[in-house]
Parts: structure tokens; sequence; C-alpha cells
């Protein structure tokens, strides 16, 4: 039973909290009597709905009309520090930008909640005043802890050469008593002074524009681009020291942080220690430990997926994002955010400097350093004395493969002659599985996803077929579930299990390793995997978009690439600058140190844009032809975009709230609405999927426009409409 206040009228004092679930703001709560008032930025808890909810005590007045009765007091005010301002305005911001809740967006804030409360202090023994008879293993015991530093029991027996026993008949006779243990210091300060690589002219100039924008102690943005093997890393490696030297903090933002084993090791190269990281394989206890040190300030530097956007710096200095045209940076489920473009956002309301880094850069940044509103800095050359490799197309209609198989005879034979040298070699395919289609010989039934539009993946090492998009897995069948044929199945198409299949007719000899995700479980696996080929264990790598990546392996002197068109299909508004990019990745790391290197593209299109400036090496220009042909239709970034992506269980339901949508569509000056449409992948996650695609010029607010939409229409409870502001894809 709720008490009733005996002076209903008297003034409350009020606070508006911010609660992490997908809530249109922030409610009002009382502040109890006796409690301090908790300035914006604190960890609170209050009850809601019959339980009670940690949240953030919220900017801006508590409504003065709501009655004080209705208002329910504040629990507690956790012991930790207070949100800062920049990052509150970051959630407010992100929440308006993608057209959120903001209690959604605050949970990305709020990824650890157990380390709202401190560290449970640990117990151990120290000296006592007893005065017991003294043994040789007591004698041991008290030497240990002569210096006054206490000690858990396991570590003191064991320094001191004795049994637990001995520890408790000390305690028993008072020669020990219990003691606090100083809290551990969990992450190792790096030391910006600690002797690193010597810089090139080129490296030693960018990296000094680049700790000139950190000293600054305000915001920039600075493009480094420069091709594979410049020294990038090295370069903003500078800035984070310069961030150190200033005691403030450093975010690194890598697109795939299980797979980082190599930049980690550089970087304890560089500081003689390592950072702190974050990540969705951390155990629950590292996250909690970890986003508790970075409120704290005690973690100074933190690499870690896009996520870590989020974390609590109270003084963030520079913000890397290492491959900034990844679109792995983009969430696509929850709040649909990019993590590069936010941490600009960030960088702006900490002060700090942002650098995007990329050998690759997206048009989205180029476009953004040409107009001056980033800084840009280019390396041109590689580092030492390594030389850019040699790139040639495979003509696959004057030189195919044998029936059958999918690597030609002329990117064999070339494979086959590295490794004789000496050399590794590698094949990519940007493929998983084994093929990406199985079918019926006898009455061309395809293998499909129950609940998604899309071919089942054939998966033979573990004689199964699997759907990328859900996870739908199911054993391959003896027999044709359409037509009942046996043995009629047929897998069609490469994937790299089956580049392996081949590469060992190829290559009998060589030491062979598959790097993919399907292989490559988790971050000790990666390091493994990159530590046997560095020191020469493998001469035949295969692999996926994930050798693409930030790898240095010396002794790659040739990179085949099995299908160099397989990105450009499927009328994606970015696909001839993701294949560039993804391929030009996968070219740079051939030929890293002395020896020269060799790139293969295997095409059936050696005339297309892409494959003549991979050959070229001319990425300058491919880009600005890009941006020549985009700019006239004001698509991105010369125009903005958003997506409405409409999905139901129900197919019917899913047609009709599209249909409405695309009735009450908005237009005028600037603004253009495409379809309602079936989405490319019309069937996910067995929801029905409809698209539709609001254009605008560049300088149109795209978000009044999308409230005003979405609020003309009522919009079945079963039917869900996802906003994408600034889609990164169209499936």
């Amino acid at each position: 039973m709720t008490p009733v206040s005996l002076f209903p009228d008297a003034p409350v004092t009020r606070v508006r909290v911010l609660l992490p679930l997908p809530l249109a703001g922030a409610y009002d709560y009382r502040v109890p009597e006796g409690f301090a008032l908790p300035p914006p930025g604190s960890f609170v808890e209050v009850p809601l709905g019959g339980r009670d909810v940690a949240g953030v005590v919220w900017d801006g007045e508590a409504d003065p009309d709501l009655p004080a009765g209705r208002l329910k007091p504040i629990r507690r005010v956790f012991d930790c520090p207070a949100m800062t301002p920049s990052l509150r305005k970051l959630v407010d911001w992100v929440a308006a930008y993608t057209l959120s809740p903001p209690g959604a967006v605050l949970r990305m804030a709020m990824s650890a909640p157990s380390a709202l409360e401190p560290g449970r202090p640990t117990a151990g023994w120290t000296t006592g005043g007893g005065t017991s008879r003294i043994t040789p293993e007591r004698a041991r015991v008290l030497a240990v802890l002569a210096d006054g530093v206490p000690r858990a029991g396991s570590i003191l027996a064991a320094e001191a050469g004795v049994s637990p026993a001995i520890l408790r008949g000390m305690a028993n006779t008072g020669l020990l008593v219990p003691a606090l243990l100083p809290a551990a210091a969990r992450f190792a300060r790096p030391d910006p002074d600690h002797p690193g690589p010597v810089l090139g002219e080129a490296q030693a100039s960018a990296a000094a524009a680049l700790c000139q924008a950190v000293d600054a102690r305000a915001y920039s943005t600075t493009m480094l681009a420069g091709v594979t093997g410049s020294g990038k890393t090295e370069v903003y490696l500078d800035a984070i020291a310069e961030a150190l030297r200033q005691n403030r903090q450093a975010l690194v933002l890598l697109p795939e942080i299980a797979l980082s084993s190599q930049w980690l090791e550089r970087f304890a190269r560089r500081f003689g220690a390592a950072p702190a990281l974050w990540h969705s394989e951390l155990t629950s206890a590292t996250r909690r430990d970890t986003w508790r040190a970075v409120a704290e300030g005690v973690a100074p530097v933190v690499v870690g997926a896009r996520s870590a956007l989020f974390l609590p710096f109270p003084d963030l200095g520079v913000l890397i994002v290492d491959e900034e045209h990844e679109t792995s940076f983009k969430q696509e489920e929850g709040v649909v955010y990019s993590a590069r473009d936010m941490a600009v956002v960030r960088a702006r309301f900490a002060g700090a400097a942002a650098v995007l880094v990329s050998a690759t850069p997206s048009l989205e940044t180029l476009t953004n350093a040409e107009a001056g509103r980033y800084r840009a800095l280019h390396l041109p050359l590689r580092h030492g004395a390594a030389g850019l490799p040699t790139v040639s197309a495979v003509d696959l209609r004057t030189d195919p493969p044998e029936r059958g198989r999918f690597l030609s005879p002329k990117l064999v034979a070339a494979a086959q002659a590295a490794i004789a040298r000496g050399g590794q070699a590698m094949l990519f395919l940007n493929r998983r599985g084994y093929a990406p289609l199985t079918l019926c010989r006898s009455c061309g039934h395809r293998m499909r996803c129950p609940n998604c539009t899309a071919w089942l993946v054939e998966h033979r090492l573990q004689r199964r077929l699997q759907c990328h998009h859900c996870g739908h897995a199911e054993p391959i069948p003896p027999t044709c579930p359409q037509c009942g044929a046996e043995g009629s199945l047929a897998a069609v198409g490469p994937g790299v299990e089956r580049v392996q299949e081949e590469a060992a007719i190829a290559f009998p000899d060589a030491r062979r390793i598959v790097m993919a995700s399907d292989t490559l479980p988790g971050p000790l696996a990666a390091a493994e995997a990159a530590r046997k080929i560095v020191d020469r264990e493998v001469d035949l790598i295969i692999g996926t978009q994930i050798v693409a990546k930030g790898w240095n392996f010396p002794h790659l002197t040739l990179v085949g690439v099995v299908d160099a068109d397989l990105g450009l299909a499927g009328g994606d508004l970015r696909a001839a600058e993701r294949t560039i990019q993804l391929l030009h990745q996968v070219a740079g790391r051939a030929g890293r140190a002395d020896a020269p290197g060799e790139v293969m593209l295997q095409t059936w299109n050696p005339e297309h844009p892409v494959m003549q400036a991979l050959i070229g090496g001319d990425l300058d220009a491919f880009m600005r032809a890009e941006a020549e042909q985009r700019r006239p239709g004001h698509w991105p970034p010369f125009g903005r975009l958003a997506a409405l992506i409409v999905s139901s269980e129900d197919e019917g339901l899913a047609d009709r709230a599209a249909r409405d949508l695309g009735l009450a569509a908005p237009y005028g000056p600037g603004v253009e609405v495409l379809g309602p449409a079936p989405a490319p992948l019309a069937l996910l996650r067995g929801r029905h999927r409809r698209r539709l695609l609001l254009k605008a010029a560049r300088d149109v607010a795209v978000q009044p426009i999308l409230l005003e939409w979405l609020g003309r229409v009522p919009v079945p409870g079963s039917v869900k409409v996802q906003v994408d502001v600034d889609p990164v894809g169209f499936l």
C-alpha cells in the first residue's frame, strides 16, 4: 500500500531520470528527504513497474505540474563517476539523428550495469601482535610480510613455501590478522616515451600534424590516407602518445576486434603495455572491470569494436577509426547507427581530435576532406624498402579453369612459382563454406532457407547446409526433398572450402591454412594462425575477407583473387566502391617486405573500371569518376537517403503497411520517395520485408520529414517499421 503524505502540498525536489529502456524520454522522480540533490549524470536506482531499475539523472527541468503524489522516490545514488555532459549530449544526439528512443541509446552507454557498484575489496593477511612460538615455517611467512604489504592467502603460502594450515595456525594465535588487499591496477599505463620505431620523413610529418591536433585540446577531424604498408598505424600511435602525455584518454575503433592480434602486438611494442579491450567476446567480469576503469580514468587507452564508442571516458583526447571505410562500423539492429559518423560527433562534444584512417577512404570521407570539413594527410609510399605490388588481370574468357575447377592454370602456375622461390601465396575468395548453392540435377530444386530469401550454403566439412543470415542449419539430405531422387544434389559455385579442396590437388606438398570465420572461432585462433604464417609454417593461405584487414605477412609475395567480380553484382549503390576497397586491401597483403609482390585478379570483365583502376594503381581517378556518377542524381554523399524497412510475420500486413506508407509519402522540392518494393531479402528470419527509400537534397534535414511521415500512418503492433538514416546496405 502506498503511504499517504501528511503534507500533500509540500514542495518536493524533482529530477528527470533516463532509463536504459526503449522509452520515449526521461521520467520524473522525487528526491527523498535527506538525500543530496544528485546532479545530472548521476547513476541512480529508481522504481519502475514493480522493480528497481538503474538509470541516469538527465538534463532539463522536471515537470512542475505533475502532482507530487504521483512521483516515486529515488532509491539510491550509485557510488560511481557520473556520466559526463559530452556523453549525455551524444546519447541525445544519436537518438534524435537515428529516430531512436533515447533510452535505447542510453542502454549502449550502460552496457555493464554491474560496474555501477564499486568492486568488493578482497581480504588477505598481514602481521598481528601475537607472541606465539616462531617455527621456521612461521618465520618464512613473517619474512615475506616484512615489507608491510598484505597478501592473499594463496599467494602468501606460495611465496613462503608453506601450507595453508600454517597460515590458519598463525591466525589462530594472532600472528596473522585479516587485512584488505590494495586494489590491483588492472590496466598498466602505456608509456608515451617508450622507444618506438624510427619514422620516415612523410610519416614523421603526418605524426607531427596529428600530435598538433591533439595538443590543441579542441575538436578536429583528420583523414589519414595512405597506401597499404605506408605506416599509418605508427603515425596515429604517436597521436595516442600525445594524448597520454596530456593525461587524456584515447579510443581506437577497429572493424575486426577479434582478429587484431598483430595490432595489439604492435601497440605493446610501441608503449610497453597493452591497451584495454572492449568487444562482445569479453566475459561479464572483464566488461565490468573495464567499464569501471574507463569511467575512473585508469584505463588510458581502449581498443574496441563499434560499441566502445559509448564507453564513459571522462577526458577523451583522441579518437581513431581505423579502416574507416568498413561497413561493419554500421550497426544494423536495434539502434541503427554508423560508428564512424558518430565517432566524429563524439569527438566534437568531447573537444577531442578524431582521426579517420584508411588506405581506401570512403567517398563520404574524401568529399568531406575536399570540402575542407576534414583535414587530409596522405602517405603515398610504403615504409622502408617495400614497394607496391604489381596487379594484373587473368581474363577467364581466354584463360579459363579446367572443367569443374575454379583456379586458372595461369594463377596456379604463379602460386607454384612463388612457393618454389620460398615465398608464400594467398588465394582469396569472399565466400564462406563449400558452395553457395545446392541444387538437384534431376528436377532443378534449389535448397533454400525456410526463414529467409536466401540459398543454403553447403559446409561440406560439417556435412550441413546453413543460412548465413538467420543461422538455420540442416544436414545435407541423401535425396532431393522435392523429387526424391537419390544422390542428385550437386554443389554449385565455389566457397573457400572448395578452393581448399582444389588447392590440395594443385599444391599437394604445400602447407595450407584456411582463414575464415568458420575456421577461426576467436582471437586466440586468429593469433595462432597469424603466428604460423609469419613463422613460415604455412605456404598457402586460403581466406575470406578477414585476411584483408591489417595483417602483415612479410613473406607473402603472391595474392590471387579467385572471383574478382563477386561484389559487383546486385545493383547496390556502393557495389563498385566496396569492391575496389576490398580488393585493394587484399592486394595490399602482398610484398610487404623486401620481396616484390604480385596480385592476380581472376575476372570475366577485365575492362570494368574497378579492374582497370586496380591494374593501373589509380584509385584516386576511380573515386573521382564514382563521385561524378553520383553527383547529378544527388546520391550520397551529394544527397541524403533514409530507408524505411517494413516487416511482419504476416505477408499481407507487411504489404498493407508498406502501401499505406507509400500513399502517405512526403513530396516536395528536393524530396523523393522510392517504393514500396520487396527488399532483396524479402524474407529474413521469418519476417516479410518491404522497403521505401526517402531521397533528399544534401541540405534537407530528413529527420523532421520522417517523423511527420510516420506520425500520419497508423501501423499495427505486429508490424515493425525500422528507420535507417544514411543506409550503407540495401538488402
